[in-house]
This record gives structure tokens, sequence and C-alpha cells, in this order.
């Protein structure tokens, strides 16, 4: 099984002759360096388009793989999404992805919460027939009707999608079960969100099965891990350098109070409270209530910090229990940042070693 490691970028924008690391240059970083590819957030109000990212990332690189990671169902309708991500596809020949959730900063900064899993799956359902060239039914309260039109269609669909191939594949990131198992039925693959504990990266894969299963669907579907991974000699400074990622991912597993997943009783209390203490305006930030959460255990459990022969063993389970690409979040990519060179030393030192 081939393994992909991923690296996380933002869109954000710098002009020409800057010294802003834009999204730009993250990508040519994350290239050079030999990511295999690089996730744009989205979110609106905290950083620059993602497809803006894309399409610029696109024309500056010419092998490292480019995607959402991720966007929403909310902020875009499902046809805009398909358009956006197909025309990443076509720009950057057939190196594009589409990573999507229910929403969570993009939508808070808009006094929203995030889409419930019935619209949810609706709009996965919508956007993959969109993406395959389908004709997708208007919705029930269309009001075209209103225009006093002689006629017009009933259906919407993108005209000039069908030929653009490979179809751009659908990676739902997920955690709760629900959101799982409807990743299950409509995605290309469905991207983990749970931590790096193998116990439960396997709760997850069992409930995607078993859904899949149930739908009659008999192929099996290739799974992503998000994880927050910094190597380094000292994991002490391995946490240091990735403060807030471990609360940013963690904070899905009790989004709404209830630990979902397995989990003993002393992770059950630290994901409690960081779900009571977690601040938005502090989001992916190393400081917070929220990362006064975190105990050192539970970082360690959650995220990988530490010499590259840990990060090797840790990952080589995870890869063992079926997981074939990894998001990973704490190392920067800014050469001038002091703490780049663990982005550099995990490519050479753990992920030349699960390659080869």
């Amino acid at each position: 099984m081939s393994v992909e490691f991923w690296t996380m970028g933002a869109g954000r924008p710098g002009r020409p002759g800057s010294n802003v690391f834009s999204g730009t240059r993250q990508a040519i970083a994350a290239e050079e360096i030999g990511y295999d590819g690089i996730a744009y957030v989205d979110s609106q109000n905290l950083s620059g388009d993602c497809y803006v990212a894309l399409a610029l990332a696109a024309q500056a690189t010419s092998n490292i793989k480019l995607g959402t990671g991720v966007t929403n169902s909310f902020t875009r309708h499902p046809a805009a999404t398909a358009s956006a991500i197909a025309s990443i596809q076509m720009e950057s020949d057939g190196r594009a992805y589409l990573g999507i959730g229910r929403g969570d900063s993009a939508l808070a900064h808009l006094g929203r919460a995030p889409h419930s899993v019935t619209e949810f799956e609706n709009y996965l359902e919508q956007l993959q027939n969109y993406l395959r060239g389908n004709e997708v039914e208007f919705e029930a309260d269309s009001d075209l009707g209103s225009l006093g039109l002689a006629d017009h269609s009933s259906s919407s669909r993108i005209s000039w999608i069908a030929g653009i191939q490979p179809k751009v594949p659908v990676d739902v990131a997920a955690t709760g079960p629900r959101v799982i198992a409807a990743a299950a039925r409509h995605a290309d693959r469905i991207s983990l969100n749970v931590g790096a504990d193998v116990e439960r990266v396997r709760w997850g894969m069992d409930v995607a099965r078993e859904a899949r299963t149930k739908a009659g669907i008999s192929e099996d579907i290739p799974f992503t891990a998000y994880i927050s991974l910094v190597v380094h000699d000292d994991p002490e400074e391995a946490m240091r350098i990735g403060a807030g990622q471990v609360s940013l991912f963690a904070r899905f597993s009790a989004m709404y109070g209830k630990v979902v997943g397995p989990a003993s009783s002393e992770q059950q209390q630290v994901l409690e409270e960081i779900h009571r203490s977690y601040d938005m305006q502090q989001h992916g930030r190393g400081a917070g209530t929220q990362e006064s959460a975190v105990t050192g255990e539970f970082a360690r459990n959650f995220g990988i910090f530490g010499a590259p022969s840990y990060c090797v063993d840790r990952l080589s389970a995870l890869i063992e229990a079926g997981v074939d690409r990894f998001i990973l979040r704490g190392s920067p990519l800014d050469p001038d940042d002091p703490d780049s060179h663990t982005s550099e030393r995990f490519i050479r030192e753990v992920a030349s070693a699960l390659k080869g």
C-alpha cells in the first residue's frame, strides 16, 4: 500500500515582490520539501479564498496534489463548489481533490453552527452529481416560476464539467458516527479526525464499513487521518511547536459536549474540558483557554510528538490499520520560521522510512 503525507496551508494573499509567505509560496515550499499534497483551509474570515490559492498553486507547482482542508456545505452552493474545484482540476492537470465537512470556524464567524447531518448528506449527494455531470433537481422551494418565463428547466447541470477527467474525488472530514456513515454512503474517501490513537481510528473505520454494508456498497473506501505531528528529539519541544493543533482537532470529538468514539475516563475529561473552554477567537493558535485544557499525556496520545523513530512507530501502526494518507498539522513551512526544519526533518527521516 502506497502512503501519502500532506501538509496544510492557508490562502494568504501576497502582493508581487512582498515578503508575505503566501498560499502560493506555501505550495512551492511543500513541493520542494517533498510533501505529496497540500490542503488549504476554507475559512473566509480567517484566511484568503482557498480556490484562488489553489489556482495560483496549480500554476506555480508541477507535482504536488492540491485540495481543500476543508471546505463546508454552507457558504457555497454545491454547484459553485463543484465548478470551483473542477476548474482547479483542469488547471492542475488532474491534481485536485475536495475535502469537505459540515463547517466549523467558517460558520462560527458568521454566527452559525455546523450544518445538520441531514443537510450535509443532501449537499454531498448534490455535489457528487454535479461533479459527475449529472442533472440535479431544483429544490422544492424553488421560486424560479415567479419570473413568468415562457419555459425553463426543472433541474440544474454543469454543462462543461463532464469532459474533465478524472472526476475530482470528494473526501469527507468526519469525527462522529453519523457524519462518518454519511461519508461512507456518498464520499470517495473519508478523512478521520479522531486523533492518532489506533483504537479510535479503527472505530471510525468500522463505523464507515458497517454503513457501506448497510447501503449495499461492497467495495471498501480509502481512509485519511488528520494528525497533529511534530518531529523533534525533545517531545516537550515538539509539543511547544505544535501548540494549538491538538485542541483544534480534539474539539470535534466533543463538539456538542458529548464525547464520541472510544476514550478513557481521563481522555473524556480532557475532551469535555476542551469543549467547555473553547474560545473560537483563539482558533488554531497556541493560546487560549482550550489549550490549557490539554494535558501532556492527552497530547502525546491524540497527536504524535517526538523523535523520528517514535513518529515512524506511531504512523506505522496507523498504516497497518489501513490509513493510506495523512494530513499533518503542526510543523511550519515558512523557511523564515526557526521551527521550519521540523517539516524538512519529517520528510527526510520519517516519511522516507515509511515509504521505503
